[in-house]
């Protein structure tokens, strides 16, 4: 393939010449030393590497290759998925020569001859043998092959039939299958943001409300309708719409039919409090004269424009028609049926245009931007740095001419100049529907290229919610992937026809500015397998980079208003990135119809799950997220002043190949992350320390209840024994009262002699003295405390109990009754011997007041 013709404004380079072209000496390729690169040849087979992703398989592979850009050596693999580079020996990834084969945009191979001086000081010639990847990511790499090897053939065929497959279904996405990556159906997801448009936001969408239809909700000015639901209204719009409430069905199917595709038009965006509208659609077809009327399309855009309520009373709302082309085009497009609306058709309207570009100036545009940064960045593909080339001189060199000449070639590509238009087109939209609460009706010419760029972009100024990560997600999901912005023509990757007999036949979509005929998208070719066939980037003329372009008007508003966005610039950037590799289904087809023909909901991972499956690894401290977000500076629309609009490159995206240092975060926002980072683990630990205090404090609060326990306990205890010390003061006192002698062992024992009169007087009849022990009550073995009453006696008569109960007891009253039933008397035989009583058993018994009481 020959390489792109040589352009006056750059100094040349192998990017410029065609094969086999003589090259200067001052390109260094003399300093790659190829003699000291050994190609090993290895089996496929035999390879493993961890760095693969699932279902990912290598196809070709070609070692003792070398990086031009860095003059790093290593191997290179063809993939299913990627073009992968490893590191000689580490074999560790290589950032800038790995890239997805869906984010080239084409290939080339290059052949260089140089002359170099042998060591017999002998000229000789020699070729390198390279292969040049332009990729749409802004990246130009190099790769350079040991000539007579026939490794860059292989390498070459393998990305032939592996860059841009002949089927939608041999995609990495639908290999790999949605693994952990699945979500919930789309559809879903759009509805739960009408419900939220809606002023319903509680409502929570699901499968069964789609298959029953019960989703047709409203409100008192707008309502969901399912007339759409087959897709025969318009096959490129989204299942459900937003409409008027007042507007039919019937009139709804009628005035698709005024509008190029039947995109016909319908509320993309809705204030609840002010009733303010975004609708979009797309051009009418007045026809070549413009004198083309539709009753049905007046009457339905003027049910846009509900009353304004007022201090002066009910008056109608202001219509601007927003025409995102430039007024010449549209004009042209008059010459093809379509063109744009006339102000004296539609009530109290105005009819305005913004001048943006087609898809085919972005593209170019975009094409001059990255051959801008790879000839003056760090790392070119030619391996020299700006700086050094030709001494200097594309810097300047102490000439200004020179510099000025470099930095109007960044002029001269006019992406700049895009993406402003696009920023003020936007901002204007909105200050209208925020400052005059109007409503706005934006179209292009088919609608899903520019009018999709302004009304998101409005949209994201107008609602907060957007500016979250959920609502970020919503909003793409609602404007981009719903309303059928055709991601697969831009992208150059194989659809599904929307009309074909066969439900697999895949078609080229024609998408270009003009109208067609039809009012459906209609095919322009069929698309063919490249390998028997220039590349695809050479027969293609609808890939363009509408979403990139959108996403960098996206980041210049995170510039500008750093506290209003909770994602950041490292969100945009991979949401890019998974864009144009194709690895999930999300923005694959042309629109929701043929999204649902292949199933790519059910059998393709999920991107907005990936994405949060990384946020989840980190937290709130993941580079996704805004490290300055605060939503309480912005709780309304951010309408930024026309001054304020001047782009810039952006960094992290346009500059992270050429110029990788530059384009890293400035040094305030990476300490801020690292402080971040470092709060954060306080905040943990804190929380740790949080829960080990209320540990701690649980756990002496429940000694504390114990202690409580123990103290009550130990004050009962000490009641008792105070009552018990009591009760045996009385016993002791009603014993010492009998005469008896008290006496207390070390034992704990107390033993009572009994000497009195009565003993004397019976000591005749004694024979001889003894100690009698007598029954004493129950006791537990464990007692610590037991007192023992005996009786000393030499001899006890037997004929006289009563006697000797009456003189020895003091518990016998006159009527020979005993106070003391439940004294447990102890006897010897039949007679009173004593009282025998243990201590621990006396609170169970019954110890009557009376019995110490005087008579």
């Amino acid at each position: 393939m020959a390489a792109p013709k040589p352009r006056t404004t750059r100094s040349r380079s192998h990017r410029d010449v065609p094969d086999l072209e003589k090259m200067d000496g001052a390109y260094s390729w003399d300093a790659l030393e190829w003699t000291k690169i050994e190609a090993v040849p290895r089996s496929v087979s035999r390879v493993n590497f961890d760095c693969l992703l699932q279902a990912e398989q290598v196809i070709a592979e070609g070692y003792g290759v070398v990086l031009v850009n860095t003059d790093e050596a290593g191997t290179l693999f063809v993939t299913n998925f990627r073009l992968l580079f490893l590191s000689e020996g580490t074999m560790d990834v290589i950032a800038l020569g790995t890239i997805p084969l869906a984010t080239i945009d084409k290939f080339n191979k290059i052949v260089v001859k140089t002359n170099s001086v042998s060591r017999q000081s002998e000229k000789s010639s020699s070729s390198r043998r390279l292969l040049q990847v332009i990729g749409k990511d802004m990246r130009i790499i190099v790769f350079g092959f040991r000539p007579r090897t026939k490794q860059r053939r292989k390498v070459y065929d393998a990305l032939l039939k592996c860059m841009k497959p002949a089927r939608i279904w041999d995609l990495y996405a639908f290999k790999s299958g949605p693994s952990k990556y699945s979500n919930t159906d789309p559809k879903v997801r759009l509805l739960n943001e009408y419900f939220r448009l809606l002023g319903k936001g509680s409502l929570r969408a699901s499968m069964g409300m789609i298959e029953d239809g019960s989703f047709t909700l409203s409100n008192e000015l707008w309502r969901i309708t399912d007339i759409n639901s087959s897709y025969t209204l318009c096959q490129t719009y989204p299942f459900a719409l937003v409409v008027p409430k007042h507007i039919s069905d019937a009139e709804i199917l009628q005035a698709s039919t005024f509008r190029a595709r039947c995109r016909l038009p319908v509320v993309s965006w809705c204030n609840p409090g002010t009733g303010a509208v975004l609708a979009r659609s797309s051009q009418p077809l007045v026809g070549l004269m413009m004198n083309m009327r539709s009753n049905t399309d007046e009457k339905l855009v003027a049910a846009l424009c509900s009353y304004l309520v007022s201090v002066q009373g009910p008056s109608r709302r202001k219509l601007y028609i927003a025409d995102a082309r430039p007024r010449k085009n549209a004009l042209a497009n008059g010459a093809m049926g379509g063109g744009s609306e006339s102000s004296s058709n539609y009530f109290q309207s105005e009819i305005v245009f913004f001048g943006i570009d087609n898809i085919h100036a972005m593209r170019e545009s975009l094409t001059r931007l990255r051959e801008y940064l790879d000839t003056h960045g760090e790392k070119s593909s030619d391996g020299m740095s700006s700086f050094l080339r030709h001494g200097g001189w594309t810097w300047g060199g102490g000439n200004l001419s020179s510099m000025s000449a470099s930095v109007s070639t960044l002029g001269d590509s006019g992406w700049l100049i895009h993406v402003q238009s696009v920023l003020a087109g936007s901002a204007w939209i909105a200050a209208r529907v925020a400052l005059e609460k109007a409503t706005v009706l934006v179209h292009c010419s088919d609608g899903w290229d520019r009018t999709t760029q302004l009304v998101s972009l409005a949209s994201l100024l107008l609602d907060p919610y957007y500016r979250t990560i959920t609502g970020f997600q919503a909003l793409v999901e609602k404007d981009w992937l719903a309303f059928g912005h055709p991601f697969s023509d831009r992208s150059g990757m194989p659809t599904i026809s929307g009309s074909g007999n066969m439900p697999y036949e895949l078609s080229r979509q024609s998408s270009t500015g003009s109208f067609s005929t039809s009012p459906m998208r209609q095919p322009s070719g069929s698309f063919t397998s490249p390998a028997s066939s220039p590349p695809p980037s050479q027969t293609s003329n609808n890939c363009s980079p509408i979403f990139l372009q959108w996403v960098d008007c996206v980041s210049q508003l995170l510039r500008m208003y750093p506290f209003a966005f909770e994602f950041s610039s490292a969100f945009l950037v991979d949401l890019l990135d998974c864009m144009l590799s194709c690895r999930f289904g999300n923005f694959l087809c042309n629109c929701e119809k043929e999204r649902q023909q292949c199933a790519v909901s059910e059998v393709c991972g999920c991107i907005w799950a990936y994405l949060a499956d990384l946020r989840a690894s980190e937290g709130s401290s993941h580079v996704h997220y805004n490290l300055f977000y605060d939503p309480t500076k912005h709780e309304g629309p951010l309408l930024p002043p026309a001054a304020a609009l001047a782009p810039t490159l952006w960094p992290q995206f346009h500059l992270r190949w050429a110029c990788p240092k530059e384009s890293q975060a400035g040094e305030l926002e990476v300490r801020c992350r690292k402080m971040a980072i470092k709060f954060s683990e306080m905040q943990k630990e804190k929380e740790i320390a949080e829960r080990k205090t209320q540990e701690m404090t649980a756990a002496m609060e429940s000694i504390k209840s114990e202690l409580q326990n123990e103290k009550q306990l130990s004050v009962s205890a000490r009641n008792i024994a105070k009552s018990a010390n009591k009760e045996c003061e009385a016993i002791k006192r009603a014993i010492q009262s009998l005469g008896c002698k008290v006496q207390v062992s070390s034992n704990g024992y107390c033993t009572v002699d009994i000497e009195g009169d009565l003993m004397k007087s019976n000591q005749k009849n004694r024979p001889a003295s003894r100690r009698a022990s007598h029954r004493s009550l129950p006791s537990s073995e464990d007692n610590d405390l037991s007192l023992s009453i005996t009786v000393t006696e030499d001899d006890v008569p037997k004929d006289s109990p009563s006697h000797v109960c009456e003189a020895l007891c003091p518990l016998r009253t006159h009527d020979k009754a005993c106070r003391w039933p439940d004294a447990g008397c102890a006897h010897l035989g039949s007679q009173f011997i004593g009282l025998k009583a243990n201590f621990d058993a006396f609170d169970q018994l019954s110890i009557y007041d009376g019995y110490f009481k005087p008579e």
